[in-house]
């Protein structure tokens, strides 16, 4: 009784994390219909805490299944990387030509000067999949190991040649069959 209360609960908040994830983002097709299978399983594992309440093991395999579920639904959505992220870098090299390099990669980059403390630097704004997050920071990094980054997922998106290009499959095609993804 015990390992099948953990699994279920494992499952259901799984099923929620994801869901949370999922209406964030604003699939809210997808969303309802994780939301009808996550609440049956949710009414069963309560369902048999709630007829076995005398026996507290029950309780602390409800509590913990809970917990391992926000973690396995977390892996689970960090896998999907559903969503782009706008990662902004600040540098000082120019002579490098970063934005050219990150642009033959496949990023789409809008790069403008800035002034900083210690003088004149390059602004760059990128945007990628989310599912190409971790490889960018670390172009960025061999690129420029100085380089000052900050990252945010952006809500909308809007218009640019990119975003027709992500969607009609081309990014990072020749990557893919050079089998560096």
């Amino acid at each position: 009784m015990v390992l099948i209360i953990l699994l279920i609960n494992i499952v259901y908040v799984s099923f929620f994390t994801i869901r949370m994830i999922l209406t964030l983002k604003g699939q809210k097709y997808l969303a309802a219909g994780i939301s009808m299978i996550e609440v049956i399983i949710y009414v069963i594992g309560l369902g048999l805490v709630l007829d076995n309440l005398n026996e507290i093991q029950n309780l602390i395999a409800y509590a913990v299944g809970y917990g391992l579920g926000v973690l396995v639904g977390m892996k689970i959505e960090e896998k999907l990387a559903l969503g782009y992220i706008t990662v902004n870098v600040i540098t000082a090299e120019y002579d490098k030509d970063l934005p050219r390099q990150l642009r033959e990669k496949g990023y789409g980059v809008t790069n403008w000067l800035a002034h900083g403390l210690e003088g004149d630097r390059m602004a760059l704004q990128i945007l990628t999949p989310r599912k190409y997050e971790l490889r960018l920071y670390d172009t960025i990094k061999q690129l420029d190991p100085k380089a000052f980054i900050i990252a945010y997922e952006p809500k909308t998106i809007y218009g640019g040649f990119w975003v027709k290009s992500v969607k009609r499959g081309k990014l990072f095609r020749d990557q893919e069959k050079e089998g560096n993804l």
